[in-house]
């Protein structure tokens, strides 16, 4: 990233000058090496945004009209929930929630269930970012296929861990951010387009390609790239996403024994509640809510001992109103490559000591 700052500075799809071609080049190696990865049908259907926030926005805004109807599950983001709920408020579009079983799961059975004539897109996340249970895209996806809905795939918790692509899981958009399991920078998003997925840019401007129009460029990557790339960003990115492709075998076993590690210890401690059925396969996020502590104060006092936890709604108030913990909050720990054995046990005796003390 600091290469890219010191030595290129030009404004990569701007000039012909070299310093402009090298900023390209480096854009153009993370485009290749994600399409590869994600089985995008080409390099330019991998569109860089800011974040995923912003990816699932182009999606979702992109591919809806007036009188559309959308199927989402419980355990959305905000990032998706606010912007259907929000086109639902000013009567453009119905949402329909599907509601899980006993796991936290959404079966095939209710997906179809929900569908009519009207239902224009589903959009579902791979992994809860609160309890971690990840859903069956892949059969959820079967299910879709005969009704021909595109499928959007929230894929923040899940991209760079797990096997994650559009042939994998079946799905005709993914949207992911850059500084989880693709070890990138903050700042950084993909939006990845399948066959035949061409949503409505949700930004226009100056792309460097047909200047001469004052309508925006139809052809990828152009269409949604409005404005000046972020190229220390999406350096930082290719390096980032090459180590966890490379490695991401190994970083799912791991990140997922410290997750079972925790969890174990976790639910050993007396007044301690943990989300997620035991019986469902998750990521390495790990949440529970205290019952003799407020979370956010347990978690300020984790702070103060070198723990880096999340108290509160994390963003989903969906999952955490089906968990019953819309009003207390929760804690959560998020496992990674850098944590080791001993972190996790570490952290696990100082929340018992601290609600011992409380």
């Amino acid at each position: 990233m600091a290469g890219t700052l010191r030595k290129i500075g030009g404004n990569p799809g701007r000039s012909g000058h070299n310093l402009s071609l090298c900023g390209g080049r480096v854009i153009q190696n993370c485009r290749e090496l994600l399409a590869e990865n994600f089985c995008a049908p080409t390099p330019e259907n991998i569109i860089f945004t800011s974040n995923c926030t912003e990816a699932l926005n182009t999606a979702i805004k992109g591919m809806l009209y007036e009188g559309d109807e959308v199927i989402c599950s419980h355990g959305e983001h905000n990032a998706v929930m606010r912007v259907l709920k929000g086109l639902e408020e000013r009567k453009t579009i119905k949402v329909r929630v599907l509601q899980p079983n006993s796991l936290g799961l959404i079966t095939p059975e209710s997906l179809c269930a929900a569908i009519t004539p009207k239902t224009a897109l589903c959009v579902l996340c791979h992994a809860s970012n609160v309890t971690g249970v990840i859903q069956p895209i892949p059969e959820l996806s079967a299910a879709l296929k005969p009704y021909g809905v595109p499928l959007l795939v929230d894929a923040a918790q899940t991209a760079g861990i797990m096997d994650v692509s559009l042939n994998s899981l079946g799905a005709d958009m993914l949207a992911m951010p850059g500084h989880k399991g693709l070890l990138g920078p903050h700042g950084t998003g993909v939006l990845v387009l399948g066959k035949g997925m061409f949503p409505r840019p949700l930004i226009v401007g100056g792309t460097g390609s047909q200047s001469e129009s004052m309508i925006q460029p139809a052809q990828l990557p152009d269409r949604y790239e409005s404005g000046t790339m972020n190229l220390p960003g999406i350096a930082g990115l290719f390096v980032g996403a090459r180590f966890a492709f490379k490695h991401r075998e190994a970083i799912e076993e791991y990140e997922d024994e410290l997750a079972q590690r925790l969890r174990e210890q976790l639910g050993n401690i007396r007044n301690i509640r943990l989300l997620g059925h035991p019986s469902a396969k998750k990521v390495g996020v790990v949440s529970f809510v205290p019952s003799t502590m407020d979370p956010g104060e347990l978690c300020d006092r984790l702070a103060s001992k070198g723990y880096a936890l999340r108290a509160g709604l994390h963003c989903a108030p969906s999952i955490h109103q089906w968990l019953g913990t819309l009003q207390s909050g929760a804690c959560r720990a998020s496992v990674g490559i850098y944590n080791t054995e001993e972190d996790v046990d570490s952290l696990a005796m100082t929340v018992q000591r601290i609600l011992k003390e409380h």
